[in-house]
């Protein structure tokens, strides 16, 4: 007995005292538990301008673009204009063969003489006509003639008058007919119903063109291309914050280094649908003196609806930010305050918000309300936030090391 306990007293002891050391660690750990661990991401709030905007893509178009047509069917026989050609209002920019139109209106021109001719011809034999009825008349009245001779006559005479009626009406008949045929011969000359330059030319020399059922358009002509328009698509989550007068800019992408000014001129009230999203044309004026823009372009328009300088900026994605259920356990054990959506609209004029700043180790969440954003940062309106203040935008999840499954 004495040598066993020679033997194995000191390993007693010794496990007797890691038992002692073991509790005594672990209750000085529950009595100080370790500082809290929190990977979170932040962002710093400052003071600085905010640019509320709206972009937009629209296309360049001159103020006043016509089509010239035809009104008569035939063959091209002269084209005196080509593309960027200037124009004079009633300029001749192209003729089709007159002859076949000539050739009518020398027929419609018979046609009237020998209407006339009729015309004379009637009156002549209703003015005979009536001369015998009324010498029937005065005979049958002395009884040297029969009653129903004179009627006969009488109605002769009656029938003359209505031929020589009908003459007047072929004559204003064959009139009109000339008029027609002389108005279709003098549209085989093409003029330009405007001062402007040809932008489109769609017809070659010795060409039909055919003008039965819609007038062919031959040329586009612009009326000045110093004065040019921008019809943009602005969808309706943004037009209510577009009037007519406001100043805007734009690019295109013949010129990406240069900024384009413009007016708005107005809102149109008609609806475009495409694919279920409704947009509305709003038209800028623009002007174009070096001729640098052109029709067709397309232009991404940058509308500024509100500015403001030296505000408390918050970055949008704080207000975006919400804990994680096991991170709010964490930070807030007793449920903390209630959180605000992540997708709640950023670009309405004031809301209420929550952040979480980030107070010592630990984020502390903070109501809020904001006003103007640029789709980046909003403007602090009222709330305990200042400037350099650290707020939480996101919180990832440590990565659990390769081949860990728990």
């Amino acid at each position: 007995m004495k040598r066993f306990l020679r033997r194995w007293l000191p390993w007693l002891l010794a496990l007797a005292l890691v038992a002692v050391g073991v509790v005594v660690f672990l209750r000085h750990r529950a009595a100080h538990p370790p500082p809290l661990q929190l990977n979170l991401v932040t962002a710093k709030v400052d003071a600085g301008r905010i640019t509320a905007k709206v972009t937009a893509t629209g296309t360049l178009s001159a103020l006043v673009t016509v089509q010239v047509g035809s009104q008569v069917s035939g063959r091209l026989s002269d084209i005196r204009v080509d593309y960027n050609s200037p124009v004079k209002k009633g300029q001749v920019v192209a003729r089709i063969d007159p002859e076949l139109f000539t050739a009518a209106a020398e027929q419609a021109r018979a046609n009237l003489l020998a209407a006339q001719s009729n015309v004379k011809k009637a009156k002549v034999q209703a003015a005979d006509a009536m001369r015998q009825a009324a010498r029937t008349k005065e005979l049958a009245e002395r009884k040297l003639a029969a009653p129903a001779d004179a009627e006969t006559i009488q109605a002769t005479a009656e029938a003359a008058q209505a031929t020589a009626e009908a003459a007047e009406s072929a004559l204003e008949q064959a009139r009109a007919a000339l008029h027609q045929t002389e108005i279709n011969l003098a549209y085989t000359t093409i003029v330009s119903p405007i001062d402007g330059i040809v932008i489109s030319r769609n017809v070659d020399v010795g060409q039909t063109v055919a003008a039965s059922f819609q007038a062919p358009v031959l040329f586009v002509i612009a009326e000045d291309l110093r004065k040019m328009q921008v019809d943009t698509n602005v969808s309706e989550a943004d037009v209510g914050r577009l009037k007519p007068g406001m100043e805007t800019s734009f690019i295109v992408d013949a010129y990406p280094g240069e900024k384009f000014l413009g007016t708005v001129r107005q809102i149109r009230n008609s609806p475009q649908t495409l694919q279920n999203i409704v947009t509305y044309d709003a038209v800028i004026d623009v002007p174009n003196p070096e001729l640098k823009l052109r029709p067709g372009m397309t232009a991404n328009v940058t509308f500024v609806w509100a500015q403001k300088d030296d505000v408390m900026r918050i970055p949008n994605s704080a207000l975006r930010f919400h804990p994680a259920p096991e991170l709010l356990a964490k930070i807030a054990p007793d449920g903390g305050l209630p959180a605000k959506t992540a997708e709640e609209l950023l670009r309405e004029p004031v809301k209420t918000r929550s952040v979480w700043v980030l107070k010592g180790a630990l984020p502390v969440e903070v109501t809020i309300s904001t006003g103007i954003s640029d789709g980046t940062v909003s403007e602090l309106v009222a709330g305990e936030v200042k400037a350099g203040d650290l707020l939480v935008i996101d919180a990832p999840q440590p990565s659990r090391p390769p081949g860990r499954m728990f």
